[in-house]
């Protein structure tokens, strides 16, 4: 058979470019895979083995926290491919500063369900600076290091330990950002040691920024980084102008580490949200802006643009919260920041559905109430009093635009928060030699921190500003994501190539 004419072929060759470019443009964008913080503070919640099958066929979120070690909701998460991070409870911290105690905590909490569940990372306590409880302070970073070692003496060497902080870790208020540090008493006393052991163990300082609870009405657009915000804060020391709140309170935590020579620690976000109602008369809380936040936590979760001071990173991120918790006390808003209903219907649409599902702004009826599944507290409510009066439209304070310490759920309990990626750093030879010289019995107890603390305690900033890494804005206001829109199967545009071909005799 003859070869078909040289301008037969240049067609072919343009209508399979065509093709090709074609496929780019419609095929739905990947959506970067974001965490959540998983609570059961509620009495109409699916049970655990329906969520973790909902999050892993219907949703792009790839890793969960947990606040606790609830077995149901460990066991819920085996196979389904999403990284999960556990918590051990405030209370257990001085028996984990124990080799045997650690030991005995990984072979009841761990050991059954991994690597079936893909645990993570280990959470030890939540927000324990905020307690002001001299012996969990002390007792933290041993009870990490004991942690750790008691994971590579049982095989785990993959599991990352952490502990997750509120802002209010830092002096002041954290601005400008250049200017941050660690508050007095606390910063060689604990922080260095505990940075130390990140670094030596390749695990992130966790923190749980809220740029919602340092906002107020005049400073709104620098908390959602809106593209048009003209409310930038410029930090004198660096000439750096910020338009977003989240990121200067990322780089105020990076400042205070880099004074302490751990700069190049990694920083992962354990908590960050905003919420869909509040009370009323508040300006910024709508389904809009919640989502106009998250939105823009996603896209810096994963854009690699990372912060003025921490360019082209990423930070492992987990949004607060997976559902509207209705059995949560205090204000309003502590019951709705979830991203679904409890009927898993999706509260606002930012692109986390695979099949590019949207919703509409009223929930549906919520299933019958399933197993129960207790979690430690995971109360965020004391905090969110202070940013709900704060955001009252009255307020104009520019004082107001720089990100008040940020701290995270008051659970006195034990439920920390956050499970990180299963692709962690910690699987080569120089990780096991480090993670053997943690190992052992725990060394002495860091000082106590200095009094004070507690009245900064996360029930006052908890959720100012969290969020992953990025550089990119959100979407305006009200916008939805049209990242499933662009849909056109595969099979129907390989079809269209294929008559293209046989047209010009191919």
């Amino acid at each position: 058979m003859a070869a078909p004419p040289s301008w037969q072929r240049h067609a072919a060759a343009a209508v399979v470019v065509s093709v090709s470019l074609l496929i780019l443009v419609v095929a739905p964008s990947s959506t970067t895979a974001i965490g959540v913080n998983y609570g059961t503070k509620g009495d109409n919640l699916p049970p655990p083995a329906t969520v973790a099958s909902f999050l892993a066929n219907r949703t792009r979120i790839d890793r969960v926290k947990l606040f606790d070690t609830n077995p149901d909701m460990v066991r819920a998460f085996a196979g389904t491919g999403i990284a999960l991070m556990v918590t051990a409870g405030n209370g257990d911290i001085p028996k984990l500063a124990t080799k045997d105690g650690a030991a005995a905590w990984v072979s009841a909490n761990v050991a059954p369900y991994y690597p079936k569940t893909d645990i993570s990372l280990v959470l030890v306590g939540n927000e324990i600076m905020d307690t002001g409880d001299a012996s969990l302070i002390s007792n933290l970073v041993p009870a990490m290091r004991a942690l750790r070692a008691a994971l590579v003496a049982a095989g785990f060497r993959k599991i990352r330990v952490s502990t997750p902080h509120s802002l209010g870790i830092l002096a002041g208020a954290s601005e400008p950002p250049s200017a941050s540090r660690f508050r007095d008493g606390w910063d060689r006393a604990v922080f260095a040691p505990m940075l130390a052991f990140h670094r030596q163990s390749r695990s992130p300082f966790m923190v749980n920024p809220y740029p919602y609870f340092g906002y107020n009405g005049a400073t709104l657009p620098y908390a959602l980084a809106r593209p048009d915000n003209k409310l930038g804060v410029t930090d004198p020391g660096t000439g750096i102008t910020y338009t977003s709140m989240f990121e200067a309170q990322l780089d105020s935590v990076y400042s205070a580490m880099k004074k302490l020579g751990f700069d190049d620690v990694e920083i992962a976000v354990g908590e960050t949200g905003w919420p869909t109602k509040a009370m009323d008369g508040q300006i910024g809380v709508s389904n809009a802006d919640a989502a106009e936040y998250n939105r823009y936590l996603i896209g810096e979760a994963g854009g690699g643009s990372g912060t003025p001071l921490m360019p082209k990173r990423t930070f492992e991120t987990y949004i607060f919260a997976l559902f509207n918790e209705n059995l949560k006390p205090g204000p309003v808003a502590e019951r709705n920041f979830g991203l679904f209903y409890a009927n898993l219907t999706p509260v606002y649409d930012v692109g986390l559905m695979k099949d590019g599902v949207k919703t509409g702004a009223a929930p549906a009826p919520a299933p019958a109430p399933a197993a129960t599944v207790a979690s430690a507290p995971e109360s965020k409510a004391a905090k969110k009093d202070e940013v709900e009066a704060a955001a009252a439209p009255e307020e104009t304070d520019a004082s107001a635009s720089t990100p008040a310490p940020s701290s995270v759920e008051d659970e006195g309990s034990s439920e920390a928060t956050g499970p990180s990626p299963s692709s962690e750093k910690g699987d080569s030879t120089d990780e096991d030699k480090t993670t053997e010289e943690e190992g052992g019995d725990a060394p002495p107890p860091a000082a106590a921190a200095a009094s004070g603390h507690a009245d900064e305690s996360s029930e006052t900033v908890a959720k100012d500003g969290d969020a992953a890494g990025g550089g990119k804005t959100p979407a305006p206001a009200g916008a939805e994501s049209h990242g499933g829109n662009l849909r056109v199967p595969v099979s129907s545009v390989l079809t269209i190539a294929l008559s293209s071909l046989a047209l010009v005799g191919i």
